[in-house]
């Protein structure tokens, strides 16, 4: 009897601990904020509706978040952030690969905001440990990124 409300106890711990890396490692920060600030807010605007300031001089309608995104996977979002498409330039040479993963959650973030959401992207943050984990790659869900190849002369 002893041990089991010892060992019971001990999974209430566990659970706590896990529940609260998972909480602390995926939210939103400063860090990813600055990063939309500096990057993006220009052309996608505060919430990733695309009308910042800047879009009244483009030749062409940006994407709103909250309507693109969820059919996009973790994959499509990095290559487009890295890559660039449309007139939007790839921010790979400028950006670390922890800034790029930082402005994918920024997105996911801000894709969410103002919708009625689905039920699993509530508690998504809760699902995955940490946010780093590449888990959609991990799990097969998302294709591999691909790699750059120099050639040598």
């Amino acid at each position: 009897m002893y041990a089991k409300r010892e060992f019971v106890n001990l999974m209430r711990l566990l659970l706590l601990v896990a529940i609260s890396f998972a909480v602390t490692g995926c939210g939103r920060n400063q860090r990813m904020d600055r990063l939309y600030a500096e990057r993006c807010l220009g052309c996608h605007g505060s919430f990733g509706r695309g009308d910042g300031p800047v879009t009244v001089s483009l030749p062409a309608r940006l994407p709103d978040f909250r309507e693109t995104v969820q059919r996009k996977s973790t994959g499509q979002i990095r290559r487009i952030i890295s890559e660039g498409r449309g007139i939007m330039p790839g921010f790979d040479p400028a950006l670390r690969p922890a800034e790029i993963t930082d402005m994918v959650e920024m997105v996911r973030f801000l894709s969410r905001e103002g919708r009625d959401v689905s039920w699993w992207e509530k508690y998504d943050t809760l699902v995955v440990a940490h946010c780093s984990v590449p888990w959609d790659l991990f799990l097969g869900y998302d294709d591999a990124p691909e790699e750059k190849r120099v050639e040598k002369p």
